[in-house]
Parts: structure tokens; C-alpha cells; sequence
């Protein structure tokens, strides 16, 4: 044992080992960073109107282009690419199943590029000059969309709002999919946010940095009203140092992810 002691020891058997123990956790961290990838998507829904008989207030009625409708919602889904890789030719899937899809608004946000159809959407509504869309065209069109981010790099957003009227008075439901090996969606409900931090991660965060606050004053303060009292102070601020911590963690991970 005290042989194998002084080997590991020895300078210069310690530079090779570290030498090698650096080339393995940068190899494992490449590995990491190739294999993570994470979009997120969020779907907000605003109410712009609906067709109603009120016994009070009288009757109201919403058009679309000349045609009632019973209702009409503005329906926006948020997709943020969340991973250390940037993407080529992401295909983005939307369907529904109790809503009809009418118009549409895309954006990559901080640029002025929208999306396209892809091909092989648009060859299946293609209607050639003098037709009209058959049913199954038109059944297309109102219930699914599907588009191409050319270049979707880390960290960006689009967004892709429609006008959509719902078949029932629940406000309607509108999914995303995507086609990209090596990618996993997820979905994101709606949360308050603190500094652009969900509550929820931030409070989490901020509980956990409080714990580590909480035993640092253990150890070094010896009045117990002093660490109650800064627990007490700490607790009504604990998101915003969590909400922090969380930015600076991202920002560290794109950094290192280049």
C-alpha cells in the first residue's frame, strides 16, 4: 500500500494522470453537450370574440372575412431552443383537434425571418388554377400546419400565432410536434415569471441557496435572534437571488457550449 502511496506521489506520474483524467472529463462533456437537445414550447390563448344572445345586453356576432363564426381566439405558441447545439432544417408540426386554423403570423423573434411551409405541405395544398381546395385540403389547412426553421440556433425563439375559431366553448387546444434526430419537446405550461425565471425554479433555487445561508449562520453567528431574524429577511427575497443564480447557471452553460 505504501508503494502504490508514493506512485501516485511521484510529480510526474501525478501531470500524466491529471493529464488524462482532463482529456476523459472533456471528452465526457462534448459528449454531453452533442447529445442535449431540448426545445420547450408554451401555448397562450386570448379571447378576441364570440357569437352570443345575451337577454341584457342584446345579440353579438363575430365575422371572419364575412362569414360568422361562433367564436375567434388568438392562439400563440412560443417554441425557445433550449440546448447547446445549434439546427438545420427543423420541421415544426402544429395540429388540433377542436379548433379550425385560419390565418397565421411567424416570427423568429430579434429577426425579421418567418417561417415557410415545408415542400411537402405545400404540394399537398397545392389546388391548381381554376380548382377549388378539395375537403381533405381544406381539412388539412384548418386542422394542421407544418413549417421549416432553415437555422434554428441555440437559444433563439419563434413564435407562431393563429386566428382560430374553437368548435366548442372550451377555449381550444393547439399541439406541437417536430422532426430533428437527437431532439426532445417539451411542453412548458404558462407560469409567473421573476427577472424572465419561472416562480417555481426560482423560489426552488432560492430555497436551496437559503439552506446553505442558513448553515453558514449556524456556524459563524452565535445569537440565535440574529439568524432568525436574517432567515426571516431572507425568506421575503429568497426568488430573486434564486432567480439570478438560475441566469447566471444558463449563461455558464452557454458558455461553455460555445
Amino acid at each position: 500500500m505504501s508503494v502504490l502511496l508514493k506512485l501516485f506521489q511521484n510529480q510526474y506520474i501525478s501531470i500524466i494522470a491529471g493529464g488524462f483524467g482532463g482529456i476523459l472529463t472533456a471528452w465526457l462533456t462534448q459528449r454531453v453537450l452533442n447529445r442535449r437537445g431540448v426545445f420547450s414550447y408554451s401555448v397562450t390563448h386570448n379571447i378576441v370574440g364570440i357569437t352570443t344572445e345575451d337577454p341584457i345586453f342584446g345579440s353579438f356576432a363575430v365575422t371572419w372575412n364575412g362569414k360568422e363564426v361562433s367564436n375567434l381566439y388568438l392562439s400563440t405558441i412560443t417554441m425557445r431552443n433550449e440546448s447547446l447545439n445549434d439546427y438545420e432544417s427543423v420541421v415544426v408540426k402544429t395540429y388540433t383537434s377542436d379548433t379550425s386554423l385560419m390565418s397565421e403570423q411567424t416570427q423568429l423573434l430579434d429577426s425579421p425571418n418567418i417561417l415557410e411551409w415545408s415542400e411537402n405541405y405545400k404540394e399537398r395544398l397545392h389546388v391548381e388554377e381554376g380548382q377549388t381546395p378539395s375537403e381533405d385540403q381544406w381539412s388539412m389547412y384548418t386542422g394542421r400546419r407544418e413549417h421549416v426553421i432553415p437555422i434554428f440556433n441555440r437559444g433563439e425563439t419563434i413564435t407562431i400565432t393563429y386566428l382560430n375559431s374553437a368548435q366548442t366553448s372550451s377555449t381550444p387546444n393547439i399541439w406541437l410536434s417536430i422532426t430533428k434526430k437527437g431532439v426532445k419537446l417539451k411542453y412548458r405550461g404558462q407560469h409567473n415569471q421573476i427577472l424572465g425565471i419561472p416562480q417555481a425554479q426560482a423560489a426552488f433555487v432560492g430555497v436551496l441557496i437559503g439552506l446553505i445561508i442558513l448553515v453558514a449562520l449556524a456556524l459563524l453567528v452565535s445569537e440565535p435572534w440574529v439568524i432568525g431574524l436574517t432567515a426571516m429577511m431572507y425568506g421575503f427575497v429568497a426568488q430573486i437571488p434564486g432567480a439570478y443564480t438560475i441566469k447566471l447557471l444558463r449563461f455558464a452553460r452557454e458558455a461553455v457550449g460555445g
